[in-house]
């Protein structure tokens, strides 16, 4: 009889857990993502601007290379819908050669309509 309520006690608990709301929020604060063997490369950057006036929804980031010689960089930007989710098919993986003391600048266009909230994913 008691094994019967633990397991009762249990099932309602893990019901309760599974009720959460579907959205994986992204705060303003995490519109960019930098890996630290970026910032060790002497890289800087902006925050992802979205611009949604138009049809497609785009973003742009400027980057700044703060060293004597050219850094590459590996981006991807992903995309968001109004709940939060993560818009699928992903973008494919991009790569930009920054000169030294140059900046450049990024853009990413969603391949799809209602795409909410973009962040900029950079890597070496």
């Amino acid at each position: 009889m008691l094994n019967g309520r633990v397991v009762l006690l249990l099932l309602a608990m893990s019901a309760v857990g599974c009720s959460s709301r579907p959205a994986i929020p992204v705060a303003n604060d995490q519109t960019l993502v930098m890996e630290s063997t970026v910032l060790a490369a002497g890289i800087t950057a902006e925050e992802p601007k979205l611009n949604t006036q138009d049809i497609q929804p785009s973003a742009s980031s400027r980057l700044f290379n703060e060293r004597g010689q050219p850094v590459t960089i590996n981006y991807r930007f992903y995309w968001y819908d109004v709940r939060g989710l993560e818009m699928h098919p992903l973008e494919t993986p991009r790569r930009v050669t920054i000169p030294a003391h140059s900046s450049v600048t990024l853009y990413g266009s969603a391949n799809f309509l209602g795409a909410h909230k973009v962040r900029l994913y950079l890597y070496l």
